[in-house]
């Protein structure tokens, strides 16, 4: 559910991430403040190694910082412990990682339901909810298929069917188009615009892709871990 009592989304105050690493520790992200608001659609840029996927843990609480703190609808994620955060990411939080992490022994259809398994949704509304979904982005016939029979961009498909079809209050999506031609990408960023917009669902992306970018709402760009940039920007692209 969206919280609805005023406070922002996500953010993050003075956020620190330092990987001990010899010769030297890697500071890949550096005392990183940032606010996002309910509703918002997101881009984070910057060159390989400027830590947005790091960012993108932080804030989905897959890793504690070295220092300073990360909110999610106003809960602060150090205050949880490991099984109430767990229940936090899967209630609030859908993620697109770049490795996909579809589990390999479910069919293209039990991974992208398997959240709302988790969560305890009937089995007709998963059902209901996943065919539409994969008609909408172009899987129809590939649910019985595994990942390993499955190309790349199916994959990804796959990935951003599963963290979508619950709609989540936030979704975090590392490179989400990274595998994909122009025409499946435009598809997969038109489901989430229609998220976006009708359900105020928050989206926040790590992305090379210009194709992205343009259709953000926000721009953010990380160099060496700290915001080098953030500004609004108007969707070259409007939502359909």
């Amino acid at each position: 559910m969206i919280d609805s009592s005023g406070t922002a989304a996500v953010r993050t105050d003075d956020l620190w991430k330092v990987y001990p690493q010899e010769p030297a520790p890697v500071q890949a992200v550096r005392g990183l403040t940032l606010e996002i608001e309910h509703g918002d659609f997101v881009a984070m840029a910057g060159p390989s190694g400027s830590g947005k996927t790091t960012v993108l843990n932080l804030i989905g609480g897959l890793t504690r910082p070295t220092r300073g703190r990360v909110w999610i609808g106003g809960q602060e994620l150090g205050s949880l412990d490991d099984k109430k955060l767990a229940r936090l990411r899967l209630e609030r939080i859908g993620f697109v990682f770049q490795a996909y992490n579809l589990l390999p022994v479910l069919s293209a259809f039990e991974n992208a339901e398997f959240t709302l398994l988790l969560r305890g949704v009937p089995h007709e509304e998963r059902r209901a909810r996943v065919e539409a979904l994969f008609k909408e982005i172009g899987l129809e016939g590939l649910e019985d298929r595994r990942p390993s029979k499955l190309s790349g961009g199916q994959q990804q498909r796959v990935a951003v069917a599963r963290a979508v079809v619950g709609e989540p209050a936030l979704v975090l999506a590392d490179e989400p188009t990274a595998n994909l031609d122009s025409t499946t990408s435009a598809a997969l960023l038109e489901v989430m615009e229609r998220l976006n917009h009708e359900h105020r669902t928050t989206f926040v992306f790590s992305t090379h892709d210009p194709r992205v970018m343009e259709r953000a709402h926000r721009l953010i760009r990380l160099v060496d871990g700290r915001i080098d940039e953030d500004r609004r920007v108007e969707p070259a692209v409007p939502a359909r």
